[in-house]
């Protein structure tokens, strides 16, 4: 059972969000929930604050574990955007119509006809 990402991937990681400009996070790296199988999550998580406070990586987070991990990390508030939808919210990036927005977008089309 792999429960955590080790030390050597978390440097990896923190590497290649430096040449990034945009990072999609969906999904905690380990068992965050648990100590100390939260290491990496929390260490990767601050790192990508760090980076979206400094101007320099634009942070786009979605799912209800990747929202918990985040908390947990104390980084939630500073992603540039955190969605509480997992699967939807990859569907929505993939550029499909979801059933809620089809919703609204026909109730405004009914109410103001073109």
């Amino acid at each position: 059972m792999i429960l955590d990402a080790g030390p050597r991937t978390v440097a990896l990681i923190e590497s290649k969000l430096e040449e990034l400009k945009t990072l999609v996070w969906n999904g905690p790296l380990g068992a965050f929930e648990i100590k100390p199988f939260d290491a990496a999550t929390v260490a990767v998580a601050q790192k990508a604050a760090k980076l979206t406070k400094a101007g320099a990586l634009k942070t786009i987070a979605g799912g209800g574990d990747t929202v918990s991990a985040l908390r947990h990390a104390g980084a939630a508030d500073q992603m540039s955007y955190v969605s509480t939808a997992g699967g939807a919210f990859l569907e929505w990036l993939e550029g499909k119509l979801l059933p809620g927005i089809s919703v609204l977008t026909d109730a405004a089309h009914n109410a103001f006809p073109l």
